[in-house]
């Protein structure tokens, strides 16, 4: 296995890719943008977290500056990467590591102990920031070592046994430049489909390639089917352009995130009685379309009603009106993002900052 490291260390050193987190030759590794980075890529592609990445540092530059912040104006900068949990306890690990300060914990045992950092996070962090002899597993070191070791049971029940043959790439030497090596290789030579085996640097040592099977692994347990939920959501426009908002339980799905009202999520949920749901007595259109998302574990769909109000219309209970300039402040996710944008763009003012543009 030491040729196979050697061989995969010099690919790297020719083929990685330059990401904004990742350091440049010859340079420590910031752990405060490893601790990020991997928490953004918690769930989400290279590709979508770019974008976040950059602005959320240009914002908050290091630990502290992020310990500082208020949990609602994470969860705003956040909005559009989804999975919020990942925002709050980024926050809360944020002001962990700020009290002991600023100094993150060196080992995945030390790490783990920090809020919403899993055996994967710690090991990868751990491994890049730290140069920590271990090797993690994500779904792209997954493939790799399916691949490798011609791992036939399928995932996710082959986790542990993955992870056990992915250590096989584990040293003392460059460990943290061997799991960016491992990630990038399967996410551009080594990947789900069409794997470019002619290329890959371990080829020669790969009983998957050997056995004429690398493609067909990892094997995966069948998908249960997800189900669809249904609700409905209400638009209210004040004469004077507030949005009637409220924000959603701390606990739970979107916990702490801002909404408008609307129903429960429910696949038993009767379209004939949405209107019995409406916040305040309005002339509620209903708009054109179903606005669908999908969670992780159901789809959803929502019928959306607007309707514009009196500027004297008062505050409702557990809601509140915000004003065309303080929209930009509410931490909508995407699925609110797109309720939002069935509504004209005339009756909604975001000061620059559209809810349409949702990434």
């Amino acid at each position: 296995m030491l040729e196979a490291r050697d061989a995969l260390l010099a690919w790297y050193d020719r083929h990685a890719r330059v990401l904004p987190w990742r350091s440049a030759p010859g340079e420590r590794p910031d752990p405060y943008r490893v601790w990020l980075s991997e928490i953004m890529l918690q769930q989400t592609t290279v590709q979508a977290v770019k974008g976040f990445f950059e602005t959320f540092v240009a914002r908050w530059p290091d630990v502290a500056a992020l310990a500082a912040a208020s949990e609602q104006e994470v969860l705003s900068q956040w909005a559009g990467l989804g999975y919020y949990s990942r925002a709050r306890n980024l926050h809360r690990a944020a002001r962990e590591v700020a009290a002991r300060g600023g100094e993150f914990p060196r080992t995945p045992e030390d790490l783990a102990e920090l809020p919403g950092i899993g055996p994967y996070t710690a090991a990868a962090i751990a491994a890049i920031a730290f140069d920590h002899p271990v090797v993690p597993l994500d779904g792209n070191i997954e493939r790799v070592a399916a691949r490798c070791f011609a791992v036939h049971a399928p995932l996710p029940g082959s986790k542990p046994l993955l992870r056990d043959k992915a250590q096989a790439f584990a040293g003392a030497d460059r460990p943290g430049c061997v799991a960016q090596a491992l990630m990038d290789l399967g996410a551009t030579i080594c990947t789900p489909k069409s794997p470019a085996c002619a290329l890959c640097p371990l080829e020669e040592g790969c009983a998957g390639f050997k056995a004429g099977i690398a493609a067909s692994l990892p094997a995966k347990t069948a998908k249960q089917a997800r189900p669809t939920r249904r609700g409905v959501a209400f638009v209210a426009i004040r004469a004077d352009g507030a949005l009637l908002v409220r924000t959603r339980p701390a606990k739970g799905l979107l916990g702490g995130m801002s909404e408008v009202p609307g129903s429960e999520w429910s696949e038993a949920f009767d379209a004939s009685k949405a209107r019995a749901h409406a916040p305040l007595s309005a002339n509620w259109v209903k708009t054109a379309g179903v606005v669908r998302h999908v969670f992780t574990h159901f789809a959803l769909e929502l019928v959306v009603y607007r309707a514009s109000v009196p500027r004297g219309t008062p505050d409702l209970p557990g809601m509140r009106w915000v004003a065309p300039g303080d929209m930009h402040r509410e931490a909508f996710p995407t699925v609110f993002r797109k309720v939002l944008a069935q509504v004209p763009e005339k009756l909604l003012d975001f000061s620059g900052k559209s809810l349409r543009k949702s990434k």
